[in-house]
């Protein structure tokens, strides 16, 4: 009688946000068992959703099998062999019909480096197309857009997020990491203990609560005045003396300009502006001079200032303030960015990007183009050109000249994307929808076919977390039987289609090509391979073959030419659009995260103790605009503008502003808050303005609680 092989620990890392905390998962029956493991970022602690997350794996409700719609809208199983040949067959059809461009593909920030490479690839290459974007373009375009423009190069935290640690002072702009990455609070434990915390929101969140006792600030603007806020700051920096001189002089340029461009945000005019009484503006800018003298100062930006259509503005001026306080490229003090998805940051770096090449290469780049295109062994003109960015590119599906087949990897844009209900239309419009994904998600009910991909502990590959370290991702349990990588389902197509160049469904053999693309560029993992990252090691990039890697960016020089930093004016938008916000009696709608949920929801909402714990959308709002509008406490309420309608519940609270509501991002359905979002985007990043708009609420009369998930039939 054969024995029971013992239980195998896998060590690996999170499928959520891009804190990327370590993990063990233990192939035991009947559910694998997660565990923390000490690193770096989390010291053994997980959040509620790591914790729960092995309850994904073997879920009644996988997708197992490629499934096909029929005329009569009924998805039913077919084969692998059917289903690849069927879409050979059709993006054959499209290109010869309406050209190259007319087939479309849409990534995700939570696909490993090797899938996010490839898939770059496979669309220039074995499509043809320049139209590919990812769901990234929500998350860190307008971050990206300013970190490349004021110092050369973006990536994220360019530091290590321990350095955190030992500060004196931490401003937190529009982040609430408590709830959206819990583990990350303890690196705030310092800053709070020399009372130096500060984070500024429109609500009192989880976060802002570390603020009390002493412990620091709570700023509260109004919405999209974020960038006044900040250009305050600038203005205070320089008119009270408290810049660093020796470091504007000795290494950024611009701040002549600067400094004229801030010179009429004073502190009055400011308040008058954000809501923000002088007081704390005038303590938040000592406090953080202060502290670059003492321990250190460190300015951490999040999506809350980031998703609005001057998002990357907004950053710069955060960035400006930064580098007028001399915190980048200091071993104590910084400026940072807080990636949100698993794999934000290596997803924007290898080529899934609309104008990015791997490296974080600019596709228009001559000698960019040679060096991939050498790589890939074919020539420059074989790569296209630059595509749409997210928002343009899915405003283009099913329309004359648009995407006509379309392919979307690691996303549920039905949900996720803005003005949601036209998105939906344009998936509605398609010649023909592949969904790559795991789970029926609101997006693959729309999609012509289905196709099974593995999830996060059932595959090899690498990440790269909010600090820019790459980190191993292991398999660690058994897949279903008819699961497949997209690796395998990218060659298999590229072999139908007849692509140039060589497409493996090997991960390893993948980031060795990876590897290869990146290394010269901004993003060079050259020096990085899997025996290392195996080993344990440590691996930041840039990490040219030969080096031991950039823990800690910028000690010496910036990434532009001659060494600088680049200080870049910047200004808000003329009164009247933002008081357009408040106009009669709307307030502003500002979106974000659950503790419970992530992302869209696709993986939480299946998860029982995280939808038990928060099933259905709740809009929070102050008992002052409830009460002018007879809305009760856990009463229906309707939020509605000219995109669409959501219907849910009430929850009355002062941590809010009275002119402002808030709705999580997770939910489907009547409780969509990207039913209200606009299209309109910053017009450097392509970021849309998630966080700020115009909303009428009442009271409602129909029942919420149609966004809880319902599974398709």
């Amino acid at each position: 009688m054969g024995t029971t092989p013992a239980p195998t620990a896998t060590a690996t890392h999170c499928p959520y946000c891009a804190l990327q905390c370590a993990m063990t998962v233990t192939d035991a029956l009947p559910e694998p068992v997660i565990a923390g493991r000490d690193f770096p970022t989390n010291r053994g602690g997980l959040c509620r959703k790591g914790w729960t997350s092995a309850a994904l794996l073997g879920h009644a409700h996988r997708v197992a099998t490629p499934l096909l719609r029929g005329p009569d809208g009924v998805h039913r199983p077919v084969e692998w062999e059917h289903a690849l040949d069927l879409i050979a067959g059709q993006v054959t059809a499209t290109r010869s019909s309406h050209g190259p461009d007319a087939v479309g593909v849409f990534g995700g920030g939570g696909l490993s480096n090797e899938k996010a490479y490839q898939l770059g690839k496979f669309a220039r290459l074995a499509l043809g197309t320049s139209r590919i974007d990812y769901n990234g373009r929500f998350c860190m375009s307008s971050a990206a857009a300013a970190g490349n423009r004021a110092f050369g190069l973006d990536r994220g935290l360019p530091f290590p997020l321990a350095d955190l640690d030992t500060a004196h002072t931490v401003l937190l702009l529009g982040s609430n990491v408590a709830e959206t990455m819990p583990p990350f609070i303890q690196h705030l434990q310092g800053a709070r203990a020399a009372g130096g915390l500060i984070v500024v929101d429109p609500r009192r969140t989880a976060t802002a609560d570390f603020t009390a006792d002493g412990a620091g600030l709570h700023l509260q603007p109004a919405p999209a005045t974020d960038l006044v806020l900040l250009l305050g700051l600038c203005h205070l920096v320089i008119h009270e003396g408290l810049a660093d001189t020796d470091f504007i002089t000795g290494r950024t340029g611009g701040y002549p300009a600067l400094a004229r461009s801030v010179a009429p945000w004073w502190p009055e005019r400011v308040q008058a502006v954000t809501g923000v009484p002088t007081g704390q503006l005038r303590e938040t800018a000592r406090l953080l001079a202060a502290g670059a003298r003492r321990g250190g100062s460190y300015i951490l930006s999040g999506r809350g200032v980031e998703q609005q259509v001057d998002g990357t503005d907004t950053a710069t001026a955060a960035i400006n303030l930064a580098l007028l306080l001399g915190l980048p490229g200091s071993a104590n003090s910084g400026y940072g960015t807080l990636t949100g998805q698993g794999n934000g940051q290596g997803g924007r770096e290898h080529g899934q990007k609309a104008d990015q090449l791997p490296g974080y290469r600019k596709i228009t780049d001559p000698a960019a183009r040679a060096h991939v295109a050498r790589v890939w062994g074919v020539e420059p003109e074989a790569i296209p050109g630059p595509g749409l960015p997210a928002v343009e590119l899915l405003a283009s599906l099913g329309k004359p000249g648009g995407v006509r087949t379309f392919f979307i990897h690691g996303a549920n844009v039905a949900v996720s994307a803005p003005n949601a209900t036209e998105v939906v239309k344009g998936l509605r419009a398609l010649d023909f929808l592949v969904v790559c994904d795991f789970f029926m998600s609101e997006t693959a009910r729309e999609a012509h076919l289905v196709l099974p991909v593995l999830q996060w502990a059932e595959e090899e590959g690498t990440m790269t977390n909010l600090e820019g370290r790459v980190l191993r991702r292991r398999a660690a349990v058994t897949p279903p039987a008819g699961a497949r990588s997209e690796l395998w389902i990218m060659a298999e197509l590229a072999r139908r289609l007849k692509a140039p160049s060589t497409f493996s469904a090997d991960p390893q053999t993948v980031f060795t090509e990876l590897r290869a693309a990146s290394a010269g560029g901004l993003a060079d993992y050259s020096g990085i391979d899997y025996a290392l990252l195996d080993s344990g090691a440590a691996a930041y990039w840039p990490y040219p073959a030969g080096s031991t890697g950039t823990p800690r960016l910028f000690l010496e020089a910036f990434a532009h030419p001659d060494g600088r930093a680049v200080l870049t004016p910047v200004s808000p938008a003329p009164a009247p659009a933002r008081d357009a916000l408040f106009a009669g009696a709307t307030l502003a709608l500002t979106t974000g995260r659950l503790l419970e949920h992530y992302q869209s929801g696709t993986q939480t909402r299946r998860v029982p103790a995280l939808a038990d714990a928060a099933p259905h959308a709740r809009l929070l709002i102050h008992p002052l605009a409830a009460h002018a509008r007879g809305i009760s406490d856990g009463g229906p309420v309707t939020i509605a503008n000219a995109r669409g309608t959501v219907r849910c519940t009430a929850e009355l609270s002062t941590t809010i502003r009275p002119d402002t509501v808030f709705l999580p991002f997770h939910f489907a359905q009547e409780e969509n808050a990207n039913l209200l979002t606009s299209a309109a985007v910053d017009p450097i990043s392509g970021m849309p303005g998630f966080k700020a708009s115009s909303v009428t609420v009442t009271a409602g009369t129909a029942a919420p609680g149609t966004g809880a998930l319902q599974e398709a039939s």
